[in-house]
């Protein structure tokens, strides 16, 4: 399976904005949590038996107000330098190269939906490639568990949802290509598995895991950290270090607190 990770340059007011209005969080501190989260899922991705493709935003579909004639902070660069410090240059492909190493692929189209259905139609109808997964790069408790079991889980359904909070979506996995006009529409999970279905297109499930996109996801994510250090199961370890940084915590009213 192609695992295509939709990543934004690392700007700040660009990424992870809701925690800045609704969190402690600075917009400085959310560009940390969102590199560190990106890291976290591309290991996870190196780490699985699926072949990672970064899709980056470029100048022709970032707001206007992230537009910037500054050619040292080309979007394309940023996001490459972010995965070359996660990764390493060895796991880089050269350019061209499609065979071995990370793919680097600028995303297309007007909005969301049409920018992940422009990429999966691509792969699966241009390129041939028998399954396409989309993983959310704000989802840094993924491990290669969920990808690999994905990946099975698409041989038997065409399409495979993996749900996170609010009916969002943090990993989506087709054999097939639906259509994709609005269908990232709230709630994700339902309007996704709607198109599936009027296609007449069987719908299989992932195990769900918060993001950190939104206060209530970044709460959860941080206590699942907290469990899972406490089980003696770490992982995550970008996003883990970033949180210890930033002293952030859960109180005991279930609210987001910041030593």
């Amino acid at each position: 399976m192609i695992v295509v990770v939709p990543v934004d340059p690392p700007r700040e007011g660009l990424v992870l904005s809701s925690l800045v209005d609704e969190t402690p969080l600075s917009a400085a501190d959310a560009v940390a949590l969102y590199e560190a989260a990106v890291a976290d899922v591309c290991w996870a991705v190196a780490e699985s038996g699926g072949d990672l493709l970064v899709n980056y935003r470029d100048a022709e579909t970032l707001p206007d107000e992230f537009v910037t004639d500054d050619t040292d902070t080309d979007p394309e660069a940023e996001v490459r330098a972010l995965v070359i410090d996660a990764l390493g240059e060895d796991a880089i492909a050269g350019d061209g190269d499609r065979d071995e190493g990370v793919r680097f692929e600028r995303q297309v189209g007007s909005s969301r939906a049409a920018r992940i259905g422009n990429t999966v139609t691509h792969l699966l109808e241009r390129e041939g490639a028998d399954s396409v997964g989309v993983l959310e790069p704000t989802v840094p408790l993924v491990r290669r568990t969920e990808i690999d079991g994905a990946a099975m889980s698409v041989r038997r359904h065409e399409v495979v949802l993996g749900p996170s909070a609010e009916g969002r979506t943090y990993l989506t996995g087709f054999r097939e290509a639906i259509d994709f006009t609005d269908a990232y529409a709230t709630p994700e999970v339902s309007t996704l598995a709607a198109r599936a279905t009027d296609a007449d297109l069987g719908v299989g499930f992932a195990p769900m895991l918060p993001t950190v996109g939104t206060p209530a996801g970044l709460r959860s994510t941080i206590a699942l950290l907290e469990a899972r250090r406490l089980a003696d199961q770490p992982g995550s370890e970008a996003t883990a270090a970033v949180v210890d940084e930033l002293g952030l915590a859960i109180g005991d009213d279930g609210s987001l607190e910041r030593s």
